[in-house]
């Protein structure tokens, strides 16, 4: 399990096509609020014949942020940037000056048995070159590890492709929309998408390879309006976080807020977990009454449950009322 605050840190993590004109005026003038990372995409959202375009606008927006950070003070966010391929990660860091320091990392889409290797040299040279950690974030989403024949070999392979630089793997990433698309499937806002069967068990295999060492973040969900779009998203992030998952892509601000307050540690949670971790370890009794005596806490079985709610704790919050 990771002990680190920093991987519990990523939040909300906000998509953006990396050619969006004044999109560092609406971060300076804080339109998408606090609270959140960002992630400036050059893959899927941009055209495959203005991708030059799409990485000087990413440029000019990266030092429009850092000249209006000397004016101003205003929440700047963990910024990454969503690369096409390995090569890409070096030729964007070569071309900033100062304003490298915002970009906290790179995302891998569509991460595989064909590109690991390439993305871990990239990621190590990035961090011999700087001064400051370069973080990675691969996605699972290749339609590869669909494959029930082959699935857990080809998990456990990038597993241990990425362990040589498990300390810079800020997060895994899964691409449900993604994975539902091979399927042709598409749930609507009232449905989570862990009731889809074969797409939520990849998820699970996921957690159930990855989720021993690495945060895993919980995939898109897209919607932003209509009735019961927000219950929607609460609903998904309480499946999310029941099955190991801890933080979300979005990809509109308004779904910022809901996010950071579904990810809120419950104040009894956040008491046993104290308690728990501030056991008597010379006592001759493991286990007790909860802290609120509504159920059984044990050193034995919920120390890592423990370690892992103060950092969420950390990360979102505690929440007075019940969650």
């Amino acid at each position: 399990m990771k002990n680190g605050e920093i991987y519990y840190g990523v939040g909300p993590l906000l998509y953006c096509p990396a050619d969006r004109a004044r999109l560092s005026k609406s971060i300076s003038g804080e339109k998408f609020g606090r609270g959140y990372s960002l992630a400036l995409c050059l893959e899927d959202s941009i055209n495959d014949n203005f991708v030059s375009e799409a990485e000087n606008r990413l440029f000019e927006t990266l030092r429009e942020i850092w000249k209006a950070a000397f004016n101003s003070e205003f929440y700047i966010p963990k910024i990454f940037v969503r690369v096409r391929e390995p090569g890409q990660i070096q030729r964007i860091l070569d071309s900033l000056s100062d304003e490298k320091s915002l970009v906290k990392g790179f995302i891998a889409p569509k991460f595989s048995e064909e590109n690991a290797d390439s993305y871990v040299r990239a990621v190590l040279e990035a961090n011999e070159k700087s001064d400051e950690r370069i973080y990675f974030m691969p996605i699972f989403e290749s339609f590869s590890i669909i494959d029930l024949r082959t699935r857990f070999d080809i998990l456990y392979s990038l597993k241990e492709k990425i362990g040589r630089i498990e300390e810079l793997v800020l997060n895994i990433r899964v691409g449900g929309n993604d994975l539902c698309h091979a399927f042709g499937l598409r749930r609507r806002l009232d449905e989570s998408i862990h009731r889809i069967r074969p797409v939520s068990d990849i998820l699970s295999d996921i957690i159930t390879v990855y989720g021993l060492d690495y945060v895993v973040s919980g995939p898109v969900w897209e919607y932003y309006g209509g009735k019961g779009w927000e219950s929607g998203l609460v609903q998904e992030i309480a499946d999310d976080r029941l099955c190991g998952f801890v933080g979300k892509t979005v990809i509109h601000p308004k779904q910022i807020r809901v996010v950071n307050e579904a990810y809120k540690i419950p104040k009894s949670d956040f008491d046993d977990a104290r308690a728990i971790l501030d056991w008597e370890r010379g006592s001759g009794n493991f286990v007790s009454g909860s802290v609120s005596g509504e159920r059984m806490n044990e050193l034995k079985t919920h120390t890592n449950w423990a370690e892992r709610t103060l950092f969420m704790a950390k990360a979102f919050g505690v929440a007075e009322t019940p969650v």
